[in-house]
């Protein structure tokens, strides 16, 4: 039983299936079919499979099984679905559910890619789609109706680093029986309480911190058996967002190192927001787990912890970022977030090109604004690192 474990315990051993063999390290069965005894076994597991029976690897398989019963133990859900990556749990979670006709709220301060499948995927089936200020219980208040279906956000926003007070919108859509979906890649599993705040659903990107080392993609929904296993099963595996068995054990391995990694990583941001509080080079610094952030009491008492990304918006605009970007040594420029290495982004011209100026503007994206999701490397070399680039870019020198 792994009720009564802690989350330590529960990502290194929840969700366990051993073969016949007794392997200590979760076996990888790269198979994408299974063998049956006759044919009227094979007739009555597709009626309805057992456990541990297994029919097609786009439907379940055992190593992927063993992911999802790990990570839905972790986060205090009843199932879970893994998906081919964090943008096919997205899309597949909300398009599962909704249908022309529907009406859904959700936050304006969005990935790219979730805005893409709210304003152009849905709109295009006839789904309803009103966009507020996520951190403005007012506008989400005068938005959600008595048709209400669905409520998503992301917990903490990405770039902005917007908080989002959970258990506050889930009264308010739960009052019209509506459904809260949650992204909540930034928060990550070791800081998440969001269903116990309310959330019905709660999903992430796996290719992030649950990996954490840029191996592999992946993507995780979660919810009631129910929700996972009616509504998103048959939907997931009828068009084909699954996650193949050899990411599914790489998560397995990641989940393992994931609480180190990210208590690390959020100790790290910590400091290098202390160490650039009032630096000359810098408009803004922000990091929800600072008590600068204006939502500093919500992130501490949501999360715990502020997470492992930092935003600094450069007084310099474009140009300074990007000298700043291209002065760092030790961080990487790339899109991914939450890896074991330092990893450093232009959000204006990169994860939020597509969005016109002005949507970048009313959401907080500057020319000079530069996300930077903190590794684990040494926090002083970090913060050194972060500090010659800033001198750098203002002095309009570049590498």
């Amino acid at each position: 039983m792994t009720k009564n474990w802690n989350k330590r315990t529960t990502a290194v051993h929840g969700g366990t299936r051993r073969s016949q063999y007794g392997e200590v390290s979760e076996a990888i069965f790269l198979t994408q079919g299974f063998v049956y005894d006759s044919a009227e076994a094979a007739e009555a597991r597709f009626i309805e499979a057992g456990e541990d029976e297994f029919i097609y690897a786009r439907y379940g398989n055992p190593t992927v099984r063993m992911f999802e019963d790990r990570i839905a133990a972790l986060e205090g859900a009843e199932d879970a679905f893994a998906a081919a990556s964090g943008m096919a749990a997205v899309s597949g979670a909300l398009t599962a559910m909704l249908k022309a006709g529907d009406h859904v709220v959700s936050a304006k301060a969005l990935f790219g890619s979730c805005l893409y499948v709210l304003e152009d995927v849905l709109a295009r089936f006839g789904v309803e789609v009103t966009f507020v200020d996520g951190t403005d219980l007012v506008q989400w208040q005068a938005a959600i109706r008595p048709d209400t279906r669905a409520v998503f956000f992301e917990s903490v926003s990405n770039p902005t680093l917007e908080v989002i007070d959970i258990s506050a919108v889930c009264t308010l859509a739960h009052a019209v029986g509506a459904t809260v979906l949650v992204d909540n890649v930034f928060a990550t599993p070791v800081f998440s309480r969001a269903i116990e705040q309310g959330a019905d659903v709660v999903i992430y990107s796996a290719t992030k911190h649950i990996d954490g080392q840029g191996r592999a993609l992946g993507g995780i929904i979660l919810g009631t058996r129910d929700f996972i296993r009616k509504t998103v099963e048959p939907y997931m595996k009828h068009t084909g967002g699954a996650m193949s068995p050899f990411n599914a054990w790489v998560m397995l391995k990641g989940l393992e190192t994931m609480s180190l990694r990210v208590n690390a990583q959020a100790e790290s941001a910590l400091a290098l927001t202390e160490a650039l509080q009032g630096h000359d080079g810098l408009a803004r610094v922000l990091y929800p787990g600072h008590s600068s952030h204006g939502q500093f009491d919500l992130c501490t008492s949501q999360m715990g912890k502020g997470g492992t990304v930092v935003s600094l918006d450069l007084k310099g605009g474009q140009a300074a970022a990007f000298r700043f970007l291209n002065a760092l040594t030790i961080a990487k420029i790339s899109n991914n977030l939450g890896d074991a290495k330092s990893i450093v982004t232009h959000p204006a011209t990169t994860t939020h090109q597509r969005l016109s100026e002005e949507q970048r503007a009313e959401l907080g994206i500057a020319p000079g604004l530069v996300r930077f999701s903190v590794g684990i490397e040494d926090t002083d070399d970090l913060i050194a690192d972060v500090k010659q680039a800033l001198a750098a870019a203002g002095e309009g020198v570049s590498r």
